[in-house]
């Protein structure tokens, strides 16, 4: 069976976890942590970054620090994983859906403002398969309504909109390192990206279970206490030296999946044309990351048949997310703003074909001829 994905595995992950166990400290921001939060700083590059052990962690203490208190909106697109609104959940926020574009599968900038009420607190944009959502437009409409922009940029490491990197537009953004993602931490970890400078002494506290423990080992105090709400947001020193060791090598990675990604998209363009599929719209003023490679076809039942057509032929293919409004807690949690013109019509047609890091020509032209062998029979 062709796996739908294999994760990353550059060949030095082993030498530097060996070296995190010889340094005599397992817990987290040891070397290799602080290094993956200077690379980060540095390459984004972004005012502070810290390391957590998911992008569901970074997305919680994101909404500690915007102090998210119960009764609050939170306005995001119901097309996401539920960790972006179980984080704002957690803290008594009531989530407002907003329908997505189906060009990007990403939220309509342009339907936001009409969910905006006296009690919207925060604006969350998920870039959905690493292509950036329309943030000038949602930037600037924050700032008229003074809400906070909240990132979840969890497939977009190493994606830009208009040269920025994204994570880096927002008060606050999130990566995951999980181990679907291009970049793993050993399977589980994630990363807050802090772009607002009021944030960032707090994120330390909030982040070391309240306590103001940073500013003690960097001899700031000489005894350190609890200060503050937190929790324990540090992820292990091994996950940090399993990460550092992809780092090094994020241009590869990067280059190597861009490559997949447009063997596919080119191995598809004639069933595109004859209006059989649809493929995936790239803005112009982003660069995606190839996170992963989805086409759209006709419906939800066409999208079973072809299913379950690829695994008869040993090839595992996904859909992705059932819209969060649809589900039980969606709608004890939330609701949905205007019309779900395309959220839910738009994600019963896609799925997602195998895609890694590595992943060899020849597996993907068995993907590809499967594929053209399902619609030669339609």
């Amino acid at each position: 069976m062709i796996p739908f994905n294999i994760p990353p595995q550059v060949g030095t992950e082993l030498s530097y976890i060996q070296q995190a166990l010889s340094g005599g400290k397992l817990s987290g921001d040891g070397p290799f942590g602080v290094k993956c939060q200077s690379w980060f700083e540095r390459t984004l590059p972004a005012q502070k970054t810290l390391l957590t052990p998911s992008c569901t962690a970074a997305l919680e203490l994101a909404a500690v620090l915007i102090n998210i208190q119960p009764g609050d909106e939170v306005i995001m697109p119901s097309y996401t994983f539920v960790s972006t609104a179980n984080a704002f959940v957690l803290r008594g926020a009531k989530i407002i859906f907003v329908d997505i574009r189906p060009d990007t599968m990403n939220i309509d900038d342009k339907l936001i403002e009409a969910a905006i009420t006296t009690k919207t607190r925060a604006i969350v944009v998920v870039h959905y398969a690493g292509v950036s959502c329309e943030m000038d437009s949602i930037m600037a409409l924050a700032d008229r309504h003074g809400l906070y922009v909240i990132e979840d940029a969890a497939q977009g490491m190493t994606s830009t909109y208009k040269g920025r990197a994204l994570g880096t537009i927002g008060h606050l953004g999130a990566f995951s390192f999980h181990e679907t993602k291009n970049y793993t931490s050993g399977g589980e970890g994630g990363l807050l990206i802090i772009n607002d400078e009021r944030f960032v002494e707090r994120a330390e506290v909030v982040r070391e279970k309240g306590t103001n423990r940073s500013q003690f080992f960097r001899g700031m105090v000489d005894k350190y206490q609890w200060v503050d709400v937190g929790s324990s947001y540090l992820p292990s020193e091994l996950q940090a030296a399993y990460l550092f060791a992809q780092l090094e090598c994020a241009t590869q990675i990067n280059e190597q999946r861009l490559s997949a990604w447009n063997y596919y998209s080119k191995q598809f363009k004639q069933l595109a044309e004859r209006g059989l599929v649809e493929l995936a719209t790239i803005p112009g003023d982003c660069l995606h990351n190839a996170h992963m490679f989805y086409m759209k076809v006709s419906g939800l039942d066409e999208r079973t048949e072809l299913l379950n057509f690829l695994k008869q032929c040993g090839i595992l293919a996904v859909f992705h997310y059932v819209p969060l409004h649809t589900a039980k807690a969606g709608s004890a949690f939330g609701c949905f703003s205007g019309e779900d013109r395309f959220t839910t019509r738009e994600s019963e047609r896609l799925l997602r074909l195998p895609m890694w890091f590595g992943i060899a020509e020849d597996i993907q032209q068995q993907v590809v001829s499967a594929v053209l062998e399902f619609y030669e029979k339609k």
